[in-house]
């Protein structure tokens, strides 16, 4: 069994009824797979299906899948940690914005595979990545 962080744009499609990563994602559910996000990931989805014609549907479907994720949440020593990774990697002629900086140090902190299709990603040490899109 897995342990996933949903980066927004693998969450984002959950809300399309017929999209096939919903059904990838569910299916991992019923296998045992494990399925998170954080508040910034959260922040994004609401945002970006609230503001198309059908955010009331949206919204309405999110209500139903949310309680099958886990919602982290930050601390103190992950905004530390997120600056660190992001001073070691500008060091290294690297940048990572400061939202992708907290999402991949979730991801390092509770051992999770990062489901993203961001490419800025790839320049984090240790952090495992997939791309079910």
């Amino acid at each position: 069994m897995n342990a996933y962080l949903l980066d927004t744009n693998h969450v984002s499609p959950l809300v399309t009824l017929h999209h096939p990563l919903r059904q990838c994602v569910l299916t991992a559910l019923e296998a045992g797979d494990s399925f998170a996000i954080n508040v910034l990931i959260l922040a994004e989805t609401l945002y970006g299906i609230s503001i198309v014609p059908r955010s009331k549907q949206n919204r309405v479907v999110w209500t139903q899948l949310q309680s099958q994720f886990s919602c982290y949440l930050f601390d103190v020593n992950d905004v530390v940690s997120a600056v660190e990774l992001q001073v070691s990697l500008r060091k290294k002629g690297r940048q990572l914005a400061t939202i992708d900086a907290l999402i991949a140090v979730t991801a390092l902190r509770y051992d999770l595979i990062l489901l993203t299709s961001d490419g800025d990603f790839e320049v984090v040490p240790d952090l495992r990545l997939e791309c079910w899109l």
